[in-house]
């Protein structure tokens, strides 16, 4: 039951983040309109393409509870990575084209807006976008959902650009009205051309990470001496030489390959007795990190854990 709650709030919170990506968009796109603004269009494409990940999300957040079968025989959690790979690299998409035309714009002598309205906009998605992005990084930690915190981590690019905007524009309304109009529509090229500086990071990182889930490569290294703390404490009573610990993350799950190496003083009555070692293992580990999958072998001869 707690499992099951648990995806009942993932899915809460990304049905959450859904609706509220669609009220952005149509914000976003409206204002866009009514102030002739590149970097306030750019704020609702952006949030446009985080409204048709989200979709993808709930989908992908429902197969990764399905159990293994005969075509995925170690469960669907592959996709949550597959999907977090597929979104880092259309906003990658969208930033660089972004860039190249707010230079084209900036080279042809700038883009003139209604900085009044844009002002107003910036505030208004400001606020939203980094309520909204506390909210689901708050909800990834309760919940220790990797597909919650990348709609954090979206949400919380969308709120500096809404930022960058909201700052911008400040500064284009005040030109407006000094003794230096004509500066006034480089800000809106300018501006986009910062956001896109600005929210690059975000999705390099999510790339990056998401690349080391689909490439099987361990988690970091401070987790995996965590978690061989764990493990070597409950062993404790084991007549053991060497533990040989794999490990990789992929979606939620985080797999765990464990050889224990044993050695002439270790002896057993019957094969419920590895079952017990293997059972207090695997608790010792979930109750630290409840998506733990683990499996245990025992083995004499040390090149077999190799």
């Amino acid at each position: 039951m707690p499992g099951k709650s648990r995806v009942q709030q993932e899915r809460r919170a990304l049905r959450f983040a859904l609706y509220g990506t669609l009220l952005f968009v149509a914000l976003a796109l409206g204002f866009a309109l009514l102030t002739n603004s590149d970097a306030i269009l750019f704020d609702g494409i952006y949030s446009l393409i985080a409204f048709s990940m989200s979709l993808l999300t709930l989908k992908v957040a429902r197969l990764a509870e399905r159990p293994d079968d005969d075509v995925f025989h170690f469960g669907y959690t592959s996709m949550e990575p597959t999907l977090n790979l597929f979104k880092s690299l259309l906003i990658l998409v969208a930033c660089v084209y972004a860039g190249v035309e707010a230079t084209k714009r900036l080279l042809a002598g700038g883009n003139p807006a209604e900085y009044g309205l844009a002002v107003f906009y910036g505030a208004a998605s400001t606020i939203g976008c980094f309520s909204v992005a506390w909210l689901m990084a708050r909800a990834s930690r309760q919940h220790r959902s990797d597909l919650v915190a990348v709609e954090a981590k979206t949400w919380l690019v969308d709120g500096m650009l809404s930022c960058a905007v909201f700052l911008g524009f400040v500064g284009a309304w005040w030109l407006d009205s000094s003794p230096w109009p004509h500066y006034a529509p480089l800000v809106d090229p300018i501006l986009l051309i910062t956001i896109v500086v600005l929210a690059l990071p975000v999705p390099l990182g999510i790339l990056r990470d998401s690349l080391r889930e689909i490439l099987w490569m361990a988690p970091s290294v401070p987790l995996v001496d965590e978690m061989e703390k764990h493990l070597l404490d409950s062993l404790a009573g084991v007549d053991f030489d060497h533990v040989e610990l794999r490990t990789t993350k992929r979606g939620r799950n985080t797999y765990v390959l464990v050889h224990v190496v044993v050695n002439d003083n270790f002896s057993i009555d019957s094969i419920a007795d590895l079952d017990a070692i293997r059972n207090r293992s695997e608790a010792a580990l979930k109750a630290w990190k409840p998506e733990i999958v683990i499996d245990m072998l025992f083995v004499k001869d040390p090149r077999l854990a190799l």
